[in-house]
């Protein structure tokens, strides 16, 4: 009998562990023990604090169990070792305005497709170990994926899911919905907060009511709204309520001197942004509102990027994608080469004004936003954006700190995420090389560990290779 009990046990524990990870996602794995440490590496901690030189990092069931100096760090014996020499580790990156779609344009028509495959492995392979869908065309497959993710089925990073956009009717974009009376608004909110949803997005064309509904339905459950505005101002939606702007402050339409009412007039919008001086009066007093309001601002940096002397796919994701949108990039590259002058001055200024707004004590949070012309692969674009703020005049500390910690406190999970310390979950980034010599090594990206579990960043990228665009 007891024999019988002792194989039962056993069969149970097997079982148990067998479902822990599908053997699609345990292809990937390469560290899965229990303890194990990580020695003689460069910690950067996500907390903004200064970088620390020959660390040991020791992980015990998915945590962090201590840090501190190589040789003043009880390592317990027998365990794994890692040797981090000549290493870095930054804290898994927790960006906030991701998609699980992708661009697919038709003729004049703009188009996306969901990619519930590629993508999330991408942003995992980039390094992403949390991160919010910020806006969902699919939002039962976003939460499914998520769903699949947690129970070991799926690879991927930790999501957070943003509800369907909040739209009323305007440029014909296929996959979006459109609301056509305020009424709605509440119902997409209870409704998706009930499946799930932890996030809502309006869109260019809604009104100053439908955002206060969105806000206050939202408020009521805890959750929070972000906005992609053009018919209305930063400053009306500051007011208003709403916790989180997208695209630093390319989609402001405060600026427009002819600005009507409720109404999107993207080609003047974008104008006042070009006419707008660099150190204006009401750049500055905006600022300054969204700081008093604590409105947050989410940077993109990398949907914006120019074509001029840079890579065709930001952050050299180019074989990733399907071969016949890899030559249609190639081709509107080509053309766009020395043309575009006035883009990189915009694009400039947006990061100066998303830095004022930093250096003055703004909330400042990340995400790429594959969308756009195509350029914008998930993965890439991550450890892409990471080196635009450098570039850009951020220290490394603040970029690292932009692009996880605060993250997290956003998304309300800094007590697990978005840091190198004891008792947090054990989301880093092994990187070989070093990151104050040149950003560009976080390309050199080995190991991404979610919860303590290690994935292979290369191997996740090739699994993908030619595939963005079909899955």
């Amino acid at each position: 009998m007891k024999l019988k009990l002792t194989i039962i046990v056993l069969f149970i524990a097997l079982q148990l562990s067998a479902q822990d990870f599908a053997p699609q996602v345990q292809r990937f794995i390469t560290t899965n023990e229990g303890d194990y440490a990580i020695t003689n590496v460069t910690v950067i901690d996500g907390t903004g604090n200064a970088i620390k030189q020959n660390q040991t990092i020791v992980i015990s069931n998915g945590k962090i169990l201590r840090t501190g100096a190589t040789g003043e760090t009880v390592i317990p014996l027998g365990i794994k070792t890692i040797d981090g020499s000549g290493k870095t580790v930054i804290p898994g990156l927790v960006m906030l305005h991701e998609h699980m779609f992708y661009t697919k344009p038709f003729e004049n028509w703009f188009s996306v497709g969901q990619m519930t495959f590629t993508f999330p492995r991408l942003y995992l392979a980039g390094g992403v170990t949390s991160m919010r869908t910020a806006g969902s065309i699919q939002p039962q497959t976003d939460l499914n994926v998520m769903k699949w993710i947690n129970e070991g089925k799926m690879t991927g990073p930790k999501m957070h899911v943003t509800s369907p956009f909040i739209e009323r009717e305007g440029p014909k974009v296929p996959e979006l919905g459109f609301i056509s009376n305020t009424d709605e608004v509440s119902k997409i909110v209870n409704y998706w907060a009930d499946k799930g949803a932890t996030s809502f997005k309006v869109y260019n064309n809604i009104t100053k009511e439908d955002l206060k509904i969105a806000v206050t339905e939202a408020h009521k459950r805890g959750l929070k709204v972000t906005g992609h505005l053009c018919s209305l101002t930063y400053e009306e939606a500051s007011n208003i309520g709403i916790d989180n702007l997208e695209h630093g402050f390319m989609a402001s339409s405060d600026f427009a001197t002819d600005k009507e009412d409720e109404l999107c007039d993207p080609f003047s919008a974008r104008s006042s942004l070009m006419a707008e001086p660099e150190n204006g009066e009401k750049i500055n007093a905006l600022i300054d509102l969204l700081i008093k309001n604590k409105t947050v601002i989410t940077t993109t940096p990398n949907v914006f990027e120019p074509y001029t002397d840079r890579e065709i796919v930001p952050g050299g994701g180019l074989d990733a994608l399907a071969p016949q949108i890899q030559e249609r990039l190639k081709a509107s590259y080509k053309r766009a080469q020395g043309r575009d002058a006035s883009s990189l001055s915009l694009f400039n200024k947006n990061l100066k004004w998303v830095k004022r707004f930093h250096d003055k004590g703004g909330f400042l949070v990340a995400g790429t936003d594959p969308t756009g012309a195509g350029r914008t692969v998930a993965g890439y674009a991550n450890q892409r954006t990471v080196e635009i703020l450098v570039e850009a005049g951020f220290t490394l500390e603040e970029t690292i700190k932009i692009c996880t910690l605060n993250g997290a406190q956003f998304l309300d999970v800094a007590n697990e995420a978005g840091t190198i310390e004891a008792g947090k979950s054990a989301d880093l980034l092994l990187i070989n090389g070093d990151l104050t010599t040149d950003i560009k090594n976080i390309r050199k990206l080995e190991t991404v560990f979610k919860d303590g579990v290690g994935f292979d960043s290369k191997a996740l990228f090739e699994s993908v290779k030619g595939q963005v665009g079909f899955n």
